[in-house]
């Protein structure tokens, strides 16, 4: 008992710290990982002695975590905004993914003298960028949504077919030609679990009439993580499941969707501490010295020619103006990602893992304070920073089944065109009314002639039959005015 009051103890001191840490981070436009891995090190063998060297559990709840964050960046993304970057955001999760582990793999054989598999498993493990990362550092920015959505979908999606290469590049296995077989049926196969465990996800919530409202924040992660089994059992990628059917809950209708959100975010967070401290706690720092040599010229080798190359080759079809190429070249930020998947091979056993591990530990402090520092700078100087633009309206749904209906609530966000619309000018569909406007911290009932204003939350009262086309008429009127019809915004997009 003394030992688990002690546990408890330094576990919830450390999470407190972590998430104070993450003031500071947003502040300085850093991902907090480096908090959180700084917090790792100072508890470690250098700190307060605290011995951690189990590469087999580091893997395990490092994929856990993982999982975690995937969820929660799947849910949180939305499909309107990553629409636009979809086959960009593929074509960087697997063309993108495939010449930069290649380029890298030469160029380390040739400069390092690793051995060609050796040298490749080193492309295979830098080549991922890390969700976590790219999701605390974009979402603080403000670039064009084609960036965001193409960088968030690569980080999301890419983990995968890194994890497969790792994976086979580990193994004593011959490579042959099966193998573009073999990363087709996984990647594939990973998409169609996740879309399907999706798809059957949202139609059970919508339907299940559970007792609580904390129930329904459970049961999505709990699908989310169960497609990620299920990918896993049948040789396909989980990783891919996980993110994909993360992606189809949370751009759907489901009731309470920000109480999951909510829950979903507040995983992430704690996957995301959890993970960068358990990193830290396994790294020695003894260790570190040896590996910053070859750390910074993989480092140099991935920023400065793998990744712009790997970026050029397949944006350019895309009709990629050069400055986002730049941007995006630049805002492939690695994270615990690398590091996880490093520990593949060393908890396999594999000659010269070590130095991979500590390499890639130095690599990504390195390459997180020069790149996610820099983001802004360099969104301002390539002209891309959008600042100045409104920000898209926040619409949340919650049920009310006896009724038949739907409540929205309506934030209205800075820059909205719905500013100084009347209600009468909204438009609404029969069926769907706005029942209370909270302006200032108060709340009233509005009518025909109140104008609705910046900063306002509105809450409307919709039948589910015309909830979708009230939603639709709203987002519309957000970006276009009261005129939206006339200038042929139709919300969807």
């Amino acid at each position: 008992m003394p030992d688990l009051t002690v546990a408890l103890g330094i576990g919830a001191a450390v999470i407190l710290v972590a998430v104070l840490a993450v003031r500071v981070s947003v502040r300085v436009g850093l991902p907090s990982l480096l908090l959180y891995l700084g917090i790792g090190v100072l508890l470690g063998e250098a700190g307060f002695g605290i011995e951690f060297s189990n590469a087999e559990l580091t893997q395990a709840l490092g994929l856990a975590a993982l999982v975690l964050i995937l969820t929660e960046g799947g849910l949180t993304t939305r499909w309107d905004e990553v629409k636009p970057a979809l086959w960009p955001g593929i074509a960087l999760s697997t063309v993108a993914v495939a010449i930069s582990v290649g380029v890298a793999g030469v160029a380390l054989h040739l400069i390092l003298g690793f051995d060609w598999r050796l040298a490749l498993l080193w492309g295979a493990v830098l080549a991922s960028t890390d969700a976590a990362a790219v999701f605390s550092v974009l979402r603080n920015l403000s670039v064009t949504r084609r960036l965001v959505g193409s960088l968030e979908l690569e980080s999301g999606l890419n983990d995968a077919p890194c994890y497969i290469a790792v994976v086979l590049l580990t193994s004593s296995d011959p490579i042959t030609w099966k193998l573009p077989l073999t990363l087709t049926y996984e990647l594939g196969v990973g998409a169609v679990v996740g879309l399907g465990l999706g798809w059957l996800g949202v139609h059970a919530l919508r339907r299940a009439a559970l007792p609580a409202t904390g129930l329904y924040p459970l049961a999505t992660v709990a699908v989310c993580v169960l497609a990620f089994a299920t990918g896993q059992f049948i040789h396909a990628s989980g990783l891919l499941a996980t993110y994909v059917a993360g992606l189809v809950l949370g751009n759907s209708k489901l009731p309470h969707r920000a109480d999951t959100v909510s829950f979903a975010e507040g995983l992430g967070w704690l996957a995301q501490i959890g993970l960068f401290v358990l990193l830290g706690l396994f790294a020695s720092p003894s260790r570190l010295l040896d590996a910053i040599v070859p750390g910074l010229v993989a480092g140099a080798v991935v920023t400065l020619l793998a990744r712009p190359l790997s970026v050029l080759l397949t944006m350019t079809p895309f009709r990629v103006p050069w400055r986002e190429q730049v941007f995006l070249s630049w805002a492939g930020l690695r994270g615990a990602v690398p590091i996880v998947l490093a520990m593949i091979p060393l908890s396999q056993g594999v000659d010269g893992a070590n130095q991979l591990v500590d390499a890639v530990f130095v690599l990504v402090i390195v390459l997180t304070l020069v790149q996610g520092g820099t983001l802004r700078l360099l969104s301002k100087a390539l002209r891309l920073d959008t600042s100045a633009s409104a920000r898209e309206i926040d619409v949340d749904v919650s049920a009310l089944d006896e009724l038949d209906a739907e409540l929205l609530q309506v934030t209205i966000p800075a820059g909205s065109k719905l500013h100084g619309v009347y209600l009468a000018e909204l438009r609404l569909p029969p069926g769907a009314t706005v029942s209370l406007v909270a302006r200032d911290g108060k709340g009233f009932t509005p009518g025909p002639t109140t104008r609705l204003q910046e900063g306002d939350q509105v809450l409307v009262v919709t039948t589910q039959a015309v909830r979708s086309a009230t939603e639709t008429r709203i987002r519309a009127v957000d970006r276009a005015g009261r005129y939206a019809r006339w200038k042929g915004e139709a919300g969807n997009g």
